[in-house]
């Protein structure tokens, strides 16, 4: 693999000397300009992976050469150096799109690290096999996971695509990873999306590719996502954000095993697998108009939904010795009231919100055990939506008449749900107060005489002449 490209722009040798022997030792090629002109002439010759950038130059200043910079390295990682900065300095090389700012005079370590950081935040997934990172597996075995393993051992070896539900931090990306290290595309890369967290106005670009010249600062073409998971599979997590413009280019790629990058006009051949993942309903989103039904269809070849953690039972304890682990390698053990604390907290945050609970009280436990006292403030626990229920009730029974009447004029929906659903409303209102009458016209804000009428319509046998006692009951 060859050396990672390093330029700095300073007219300052004493810096460039330092920067470039503490670079050169850490194993990079490293260019070195006296102004921006010249670092603008060597970015253009070829392109560095990371830049270097002073803010004082003779001639054109560094703030002024930072987006004729940004264009033709193809938005390359840029660190800011100044030894004059400001408030107003730092934030005018961040808005000008600078991955990070120095002021100068900086440790060298601290330069080399930030190196990696840029380098690792800049570079994208590469056509090779991703290993099994250490703590990826799947932990637990409740009968909802062992449901889990089932599915995910039935689909992997075939070409079906799959949709991963399941509430945020339940472990979707962990199932896709599975699924990938079982299949027969292990060999080749898994590349996962996190579409969330995407520019919106470069999704498109992100996923497809794009030629030279396709937008404003494409000065060299560049393969998309899909492109370099050939042959292998790729991940969308909330795959319910991608606009809907590109659901249409997607469910091309799924259909006919091409890509079309942007601005291109060349249909690139692809076979890749893909695995999706949402926390949300994307069957409503289909309702709503957010997502192609097409899509939809194609993606969901297969569905596993991954259980909460308050459903897994002892699986808890499991996860929390298995993340210990990680955290401590030497024995950290947990008191038998943080073993019932852990089993009986809810954990809405589900496994991720389980894992950085244990990382705080591992903090404050120092070596000891784990007492319920080490464990950060509950959470909020996700509020229950009575009105999505209904709406979710209310939705598939009018499917299911508009079904049955098949080619038929639609008529009566309204009166006949209302028929359904109004007996079951008294029924149930009146039973949970005892008959009281008066309390029941109180809360379901109807006068006394129209509960009457609607007791004798729907409950005949149950409704008397006189003034039930009931009524006066207060």
């Amino acid at each position: 693999m060859p050396a990672k490209r390093l330029l700095l722009i300073d007219d300052e040798e004493a810096v460039c000397w330092s920067l470039r022997r503490a670079f050169e030792r850490g194993g990079y090629q490293v260019g070195v300009a006296a102004s921006a002109e010249e670092g603008i002439d060597a970015a253009r010759r070829q392109r560095p992976d990371v830049v270097f950038l002073d803010v004082r130059l003779p001639g054109m200043d560094g703030l002024e050469a930072l987006q004729l910079l940004r264009d033709l390295t193809d938005d390359a990682p840029i660190i800011v150096m100044t030894a004059h900065g400001n408030l107003s300095t730092a934030v005018r090389a961040v808005e000008g799109g600078a991955f990070d700012y120095l002021a100068k005079p900086f440790d060298l370590d601290q330069a080399l690290a930030l190196v990696q950081r840029a380098l690792n935040r800049s570079e994208r997934p590469t056509a090779a096999a991703t290993p099994q990172m250490p703590g990826e597996e799947i932990v637990g075995q409740s009968l909802p996971l062992q449901q889990v393993f089932r599915q995910i051992a039935l689909v992997a070896p075939r070409e079906s695509c799959v949709l991963i539900t399941g509430e945020s931090g339940t472990g979707k990306e962990l199932v896709a990873r599975a699924i990938h290290r079982h299949s027969q595309r292990r060999a080749k890369p898994f590349i996962p999306v996190h579409v969330a967290a995407l520019n919106p106005n470069l999704v498109e670009s992100e996923l497809f590719g794009h030629v030279k010249g396709a937008f404003t600062g494409a000065a060299t073409a560049r393969p998309g996502l899909l492109a370099l998971a050939d042959g292998g599979t790729v991940f969308l997590d909330e795959v319910a954000d991608i606009p809907l413009g590109v659901q249409a280019k997607l469910l091309r790629v799924l259909e006919f095993n091409e890509v079309m990058p942007v601005g291109g006009n060349l249909a690139q051949p692809l076979q890749l697998r893909i695995l999706s993942a949402t926390h949300r309903n994307l069957q409503h989103e289909v309702t709503e108009g957010n997502f192609r039904h097409d899509l939809y269809f194609r993606l969901n070849g297969f569905q596993i939904t991954l259980p909460p953690l308050r459903e897994r039972g002892d699986d808890v304890l499991a996860l929390a010795e298995h993340f210990l682990h990680r955290i401590e390698p030497r024995s950290l053990p947990l008191t038998p009231a943080t073993a019932e604390m852990l089993k009986s907290r809810p954990w809405p945050g589900n496994v991720r919100e389980l894992r950085h609970a244990l990382e705080h009280a591992a903090i404050l436990a120092r070596g000891g055990p784990i007492q319920p006292e080490h464990f950060p403030a509950m959470g909020l626990a996700p509020q229950h939506n009575p009105l999505g229920d209904l709406e979710t009730i209310v939705r598939d029974w009018v499917d299911r008449q508009v079904a049955a009447a098949g080619k038929a004029e639609p008529s009566g929906l309204h009166d006949a749900l209302l028929a359904s659903i109004e007996p079951l409303l008294i029924k149930e209102v009146l039973e949970r107060l005892h008959g009281n009458r008066l309390a029941a016209s109180r809360w379901l804000g109807l006068a006394r005489a129209t509960v009457r009428k609607l007791i004798a319509k729907y409950f005949p046998s149950e409704e008397s002449d006189g003034e039930d006692d009931a009524d006066n009951l207060t």
